[in-house]
């Protein structure tokens, strides 16, 4: 599962009481010093963590406690880039971001130990794709469960099945999409995937609405490029295409709307 930013101005209840990151820092220096302060690399991951570190001290859920866990992944990746960086100026610099490097390996170790007992269906995953066969069989047995009714998680379950029963991992897929609510952000890898499995299946037209969904919810131009590749190998006349792009457009209206429902896709006449 891919780690999300987390915007500071959007942590709930922060700017009650502090309006800037140096004041909150100057009463909570727990949160803030064994961090490469004052160095131009890394500040929008840092800003992050320190006020997620704030949100976790106000109310240490476990879920906060995972967002921190996110959050400190992130300024690790971007301190593992900067502390190869040479300072033009202070050497010092360069001293501080590898502290900061170990202080988020110790931050992760820490917050991973305290998350191993959690009963949150996302962190019983995120275990599981850390090596957790445990958490794994755990996953498992949820299936089902309304524990496990969030889009997210039903992507984790298709990718289990995806290898042992298609159609099972194709209900799954759809199933996730109905349950995004209106303007949800959608998650691309659950259409590629349906795009994928349609195409594997020689399904072609359920392949091509697919992909042209994908193509919609997606800006990145590389990803436009693979899966316009794949697109050119579908043998529809344009008849055909004209015909399949109105199922396209009632597809996207309906995810926008939260009132996607399982759709199939028939070959046009």
């Amino acid at each position: 599962m891919k780690a999300i930013l987390l915007l500071p101005l959007l942590v709930s209840g922060c700017f009650d009481r502090y309006r800037t990151t140096d004041s909150l820092c100057n009463d909570n220096p727990q949160l803030c010093q064994p961090l490469n302060l004052n160095d131009g690399q890394c500040r929008i991951q840092r800003t992050n963590l320190i006020w997620q570190r704030y949100d976790t001290l106000q109310t240490p859920t476990d879920q906060h406690k995972f967002k921190e866990l996110k959050a400190t992944q992130e300024y690790q990746f971007c301190l593992e880039y900067a502390a190869r960086i040479e300072p033009t100026e202070l050497k010092q610099r360069k001293t501080k971001r590898i502290q900061a490097l170990h202080h988020s390996y110790e931050a992760i170790n820490r917050l991973t130990q305290e998350l191993q007992s959690s009963q949150d269906p996302h962190i019983i995953f995120y275990r599981w794709t850390q090596g957790d066969q445990n958490a794994k069989q755990q996953f498992l047995a949820l299936e089902g469960n309304t524990e496990l009714e969030h889009p997210e998680l039903q992507l984790a379950l298709a990718s289990y099945y995806i290898d042992k029963n298609k159609t099972k991992t194709l209900n799954i897929l759809h199933h996730s999409l109905s349950l995004y609510k209106a303007n949800d952000d959608i998650n691309i890898n659950i259409l590629h995937t349906l795009a994928t499995l349609y195409f594997q299946q020689k399904n072609t037209s359920a392949a091509y609405v697919w992909v042209k969904i994908a193509n919609q919810y997606h800006s990145n131009t590389q990803t436009k490029t693979v899966t316009s590749s794949l697109k050119n190998r579908f043998n529809l006349t344009d008849k055909e295409r004209q015909k399949l792009n109105t199922a396209v457009t009632d597809i996207i209206k309906a995810l926008n709307d939260g009132q996607y429902i399982q759709t199939t896709i028939s070959p046009p006449n």
